[in-house]
C-alpha cells in the first residue's frame, strides 16, 4: 500500500495545533504509519484522558504507569481543534484507564457532546474494555456516537500478550452495543504468531455477534522492547484473508499491511452505513 506524501507545512500545522491544546493523537502517541496521509487529509484520531496507559500490552508503544487526572478542559480542546481543522469525521479513543470508576466513559460522553455542537460531523469511539462494565458502555451509547468500536486485537490463544485483557470480555461488549443498535467495529493484528484457522475462529466470533466493520494490519514491533514480529504477511494474503471475512457474512473490512483501526474510517462507515 503506497504512502502519500505530505508537506512539512501541513504536517506541522496539525501538530501545532494539537500540542497548543496540549492534545494527544494515536498518530502520534502510537507511531501510526500512516501519520502522513491521514494529516495530508487533515483527519486524526484523537487520544482523551491522556497518553499513559494503566496496562501495558506487549505490542504497544503507548506509555504505561500512573496516569495523571483526567483534563476537565480536554473535551472543549477537542472540539476546538475539531471545528479549527475542518474535521468531518472524528475518531476518538483513549489509553485504558483502569484507575478511574467508570474506566473513563464518562469524560468520552463529554468529549463527544462537545464535538456534537459542530454540525455535520461523524463520531466514531474506540473504547477500551471497561473492565466489562456494560454500565460504562451504556454510558457511552447514550451520547450517540454513529459508530462503537474496541479493538478485539489478537486472537484467543494471544490473549496473554493483552495485559488484563479477556477475548470473551471484549466480544461481550462489543455484542452489547449490537444489540442496543449501534454500528460496531472492531480490529486484528496480524503477524503475532496467530494460525490461518485462529484468524477464521476469531472472524467467525465476529460474524456471530454482528460485527459491521473489520479492519486487518500487520502488527509492526514499536519499539525495542516489544513482542517480535512472527510473520510479515504479503499483500496477497491481505486480500484472502479480506474475501474470507466478506465470505464469513461480515460486510464490510478494510486490510492491508498499514491499515489501523482508524485508517479510511469515514469510508468504512459509509459503506457499512449504506449497506
Amino acid at each position: 500500500m503506497e504512502k502519500k506524501k505530505i508537506s512539512l507545512s501541513d504536517l506541522d500545522l496539525l501538530k501545532k495545533n494539537f500540542k497548543d491544546k496540549n492534545l494527544h493523537t494515536v498518530c502520534q502517541t502510537a507511531r501510526c504509519p500512516n501519520i502522513g496521509e491521514c494529516f495530508k487529509n487533515k483527519t486524526a484520531t484523537f487520544i482523551i484522558l491522556g497518553d499513559v496507559c494503566t496496562r501495558g500490552c506487549s505490542f504497544c508503544s503507548t506509555k504505561h504507569g500512573n496516569p495523571c487526572a483526567p483534563d476537565e478542559k480536554e473535551p472543549q480542546k477537542t472540539a476546538e481543534a475539531v471545528r479549527e481543522l475542518g474535521l468531518k469525521y472524528v475518531v476518538i479513543t483513549s489509553v485504558t484507564r483502569d484507575d478511574l470508576n467508570d474506566g473513563g466513559a464518562s469524560h468520552f460522553v463529554s468529549v463527544i457532546k462537545e464535538i456534537k455542537k459542530i454540525p455535520d460531523v461523524k463520531i466514531e469511539v474506540l473504547v477500551p474494555d471497561f473492565q466489562g462494565s456494560h454500565e460504562s458502555v451504556d454510558a457511552v451509547l447514550s451520547a450517540g456516537p454513529d459508530v462503537f468500536s474496541h479493538n478485539i486485537e489478537t486472537v484467543a490463544s494471544l490473549y496473554k500478550y493483552r495485559k488484563n485483557a479477556q477475548y470473551q470480555r471484549s466480544l461481550d461488549i462489543l455484542k452489547y452495543a449490537k444489540q442496543k443498535g449501534f454500528l460496531i467495529k472492531t480490529g486484528l493484528m496480524l503477524g503475532l504468531g496467530e494460525t490461518e484457522s485462529e484468524l477464521l475462529k476469531t472472524v467467525s466470533d465476529l460474524n456471530n455477534i454482528g460485527c459491521d466493520i473489520l479492519t486487518l494490519g500487520q502488527y509492526l514491533k514499536p519499539s525495542k522492547g516489544s513482542v517480535e514480529i512472527a510473520k510479515h504477511y504479503q499483500d496477497a494474503e491481505f486480500e484472502y484473508l479480506k474475501n474470507k471475512v466478506i465470505e464469513s457474512g461480515i460486510k464490510n473490512c478494510v486490510s492491508g499491511r498499514y491499515v489501523r483501526s482508524s485508517y479510511y474510517a469515514e469510508n468504512a462507515y459509509n459503506a457499512a452505513k449504506n449497506g
